[in-house]
């Protein structure tokens, strides 16, 4: 199988450490992975503003870096579901290449756990920690049950993370409440955009937890800078730099990662 790598422009841009964990877990985990040369923004921000005639080509050579490959793996709820979601507006339906990625777009505890059918991390966290679901990862993608919708679903991140050892995940009082980000949102509505933001991170930090982790670098990077502008007692991280870490941190077993890979 191969499998290209998708790093959005916001971890490009302002958060490398994430592309990089991203890079390595996928390598611990036996995959063989590949970075398209060229590749840019997907569009989104254009798109969610309305520009769709600036988002037209910007989605094509999208799909033509990508072409060819047997899965793409994205980082990002938001931007996968940019992909798979949104991208049929400037594609016909007779088009094969788009098709294809459409079909093989994954986000990536998605990727890890649908399509390598891996459904245990071998590694050690032993914090206190809580889960941010995105809205893009959850009512688009549906990577998790959602409280408005009663069909059920498994949560993929909640899966990875409750096989790490020592984990102490805890409960929030709205489990899946947006974190006010939006993209242009926050820019357009900035009160509100802080309000909700600071809403949310008083109810993981409410549960006790010590660290936040979440898919999506953009609704991490809203909250993270309200929590280091007032000084809160927590800190954010991306799934990747977590599974990583815990990886490290029980590095005797962490082998079995590969083997993970091989026998699910």
């Amino acid at each position: 199988m191969s499998v290209a790598l998708f790093i959005p422009c916001y971890i490009d841009q302002f958060f490398p450490d994430v592309a990089i964990a991203t890079l390595t877990l996928l390598e611990r985990l036996g995959v063989q992975v590949e970075y398209p040369a060229g590749q840019t923004c997907c569009g989104q921000p254009m798109a969610n503003t309305g520009c769709d005639a600036e988002t037209a080509p910007v989605a094509k050579q999208w799909v033509e870096r990508f072409a060819g490959y047997d899965a793409v793996v994205c980082p990002s709820g938001s931007c996968a579901s940019m992909i798979r979601n949104h991208y049929a507006d400037y594609f016909g339906p007779d088009d094969t290449e788009f098709q294809h990625l459409r079909e093989n777009t994954y986000e990536l505890c998605e990727f890890i756990v649908d399509r390598l059918g891996v459904r245990s991390i071998p590694g050690r966290y032993p914090r206190p920690a809580s889960i941010h679901s995105s809205c893009h990862g959850l009512r688009e993608l549906r990577l998790g049950a959602c409280s408005e919708n009663m069909t059920p679903r498994e949560d993929k991140m909640r899966l990875l993370l409750e096989s790490l050892d020592g984990i102490e995940l805890k409960s929030l009082t709205r489990v899946d409440e947006c974190c006010g980000f939006g993209g242009t949102f926050a820019v357009a509505e900035r009160e509100t955009s802080v309000a909700m933001g600071i809403d949310r991170v008083t109810d993981h930090i409410s549960s006790g937890s010590e660290v936040m982790i979440a898919g999506d670098m953009s609704c991490l990077m809203h909250m993270g800078g309200l929590i280091r502008r007032r000084n809160m007692p927590m800190s954010v991280k991306h799934i990747a730099e977590v599974l990583v870490e815990a990886m490290q941190e029980g590095s005797p077993d962490a082998d079995r990662a590969s083997s993970a890979l091989t026998n699910p």
